[in-house]
């Protein structure tokens, strides 16, 4: 399974190389995007490395998430708990490896334990190895080897070439916790931009939507067909190719700085205006969801009808300290400014002349349309 090279100048050996008969499934490996990926990936490449029974996947990327637990075979997911494994974990912390037969005195203390009888004699094995990935001196992962008494013991041979591979697991594992934290990030963000009521659309550098609220979605039937003829259908229109021209601009700009650019040193934002109808605006932000400031960046997109908030700008002092109330008819935007001076429904009715039932109707359609579920939520919103 592995070469020794030898260097021509010295005649020493160099250090050892991983057989390029692997070289397909440590590909998979790095290419792993999610869990299950990662977890396939494993399999493939140590069924093609060295011969076993079963292999387990332990996975604790988070203190507070519940473990993660896989198998090839039936067994209990409480392996990884179980003593003596559990008391080595907590004494021996960043130690990498350990057979499962240097955690009992002698052999036939292994076989009489009652950890053989419940995890390894269910499945005929009787021999295993454990390699432990540590973050902090905290184990987040731990993948199990398992062999049959036919298999016989690890060879000196095949712990060197777990050894060579533990730095291919971590490399893979390190990149599987970066994507998961920037997915994260995205999933955070998309539940923030969500609940805005503003058009708000998220792409991704090749320009593919993340996220497009409905709000945004109705500006890019305007912009595309006009206000009235947006109004009669309900036909999806596409991101304008404006605003996606732009975007490459801000491609091509980015791409010659030849790094991220920061908010505070480079350009933070560009707007483009519709052709005919220049009160139709788009601004675009480069926003960098990579916490480690890798990846590259996403397009923020900020859309606006400048017409329309100056039309309500002309109205009651509130509406223009509320900018949120913008979707809102001018009764509505009236009971959501006495919902967020604390009214009731029966004072709202008796303030605005209105009789309870429609008090009621008006505030399930602010909700709707600011995408709120309760009061606290759209005073929150308005502030």
């Amino acid at each position: 399974m592995q070469r020794l090279k030898r260097n021509p100048k010295t005649g020493r050996r160099r250090e050892a190389v991983i057989d390029p008969s692997l070289e397909k499934t440590l590909l998979s490996l790095h290419a792993a995007m999610d869990v299950g990926s990662f977890w396939k990936a494993i399999q493939q490449l140590l069924a093609a490395a060295i011969p076993n029974r079963l292999i387990g996947l332990m996975l604790q990327p988070n203190p507070i998430l519940p473990m993660i637990a896989r198998w090839t075979l039936p067994m209990p997911d409480e392996f990884f708990t179980a003593e003596p494994l559990e008391n080595y974990i907590a004494a021996q912390q960043s130690q990498r490896f350990v057979r499962i037969s240097d955690l009992f005195s002698n052999r036939s203390s292994l076989m009489k334990s009652a950890f053989y009888r419940r995890y390894m004699a269910p499945q005929k094995c009787a021999y295993g190895v454990c390699l432990f990935f540590w973050k902090r001196q905290k184990l987040i992962c731990v993948i199990a080897i398992m062999r049959t008494a036919t298999q016989g013991d690890f060879s000196s041979a095949e712990m060197n070439l777990i050894r060579q591979l533990y730095p291919q697991f971590l490399t893979a594992l390190c990149r599987l916790r970066s994507l998961e934290r920037e997915h994260s990030l995205r999933m955070d963000l998309e539940a923030f931009l969500s609940r805005l009521p503003l058009p708000t659309i998220l792409l991704r550098w090749n320009l593919k939507p993340i996220y497009q609220n409905r709000a945004a979605r109705d500006f890019c039937a305007v912009w595309e067909k006009g206000p009235e003829d947006a109004q009669l259908t309900k036909a999806t229109s596409p991101i304008p190719s404006e605003i996606l021209d732009r975007c490459r601009l801000l491609k091509q700009q980015w791409a010659h700085a030849q790094r991220p650019i920061a908010p505070q040193t480079g350009f933070k934002e560009d707007r483009v205006h519709h052709p005919r109808s220049p009160h139709l605006r788009a601004t675009l932000h480069l926003k960098q969801l990579s916490s480690c400031g890798v990846a590259q960046p996403h397009f923020l997109i900020e859309c606006e009808d400048l017409r329309r908030h100056a039309v309500l700008s002309t109205g009651p002092a509130a509406s223009a300290r509320l900018p949120h109330l913008v979707r809102l008819t001018r009764r509505e935007q009236e009971v959501a400014r006495l919902v967020c001076e604390g009214r009731s429904n029966q004072e709202i009715a008796d303030d605005a002349c209105l009789s309870l039932p429609m008090v009621k109707k008006h505030l399930h359609a602010i909700f709707r349309k600011l995408e709120v579920t309760s009061r606290s939520r759209l005073i929150a919103l308005m502030r």
